[in-house]
């Protein structure tokens, strides 16, 4: 299947190439996604009309997720969780849990943009979680996952 992207995606291209993908990934994910149309004369001269509005958009997008990582390097939270006394949580921490607490401390934050690839926290301590903010921005905010009084 040959697509047109619409905006810059990992591993497969820039806003604007054409590129040849799996006919279930253009079909579920990219096309859905509103990252890619099909290739047709119909849609190339559409996506050159609106090729300038879209360069734009990407440009804000980066320059915004560029500010929200200044911002998140800065932060620290703290999470209070009941805990056994040896420190391990009744329960756990999800990528939920810390991107409620990043929003409440000022900075907005989605449950999706929030990378725990070991998975959920267990244990009190401190964490530094991973978030991905843009293709190309990346950050990492300091968690402290203390036990409840």
């Amino acid at each position: 299947m040959e697509l047109i992207l619409l905006e810059k995606v990992k591993n497969l291209g820039n806003l604007g190439d054409k590129v040849k993908v799996k006919a279930g990934y253009g079909r579920n994910y990219l096309i859905p996604q509103h990252k890619a149309v099909p290739a047709t004369k119909n849609n190339l001269a559409a996506f050159e009309t609106r090729r300038a509005e879209l360069e734009k958009a990407q440009t804000d997008q980066l320059a915004n997720a560029q500010q929200r990582a200044q911002q998140l390097s800065t932060l620290s939270v703290v999470i209070a969780r009941r805990a056994a006394g040896e420190g391990k949580l009744f329960g756990s921490v999800s990528a939920h849990d810390v991107a409620e607490a990043v929003t409440q401390a000022g900075v907005a934050l989605s449950r999706s943009e929030v990378r725990l690839p070991s998975g959920a926290l267990r244990l009190v301590g401190e964490y530094v979680v991973a978030v991905h903010l843009h293709t190309d921005v990346n950050a990492n905010v300091t968690v402290h996952v203390v036990a409840e009084a």
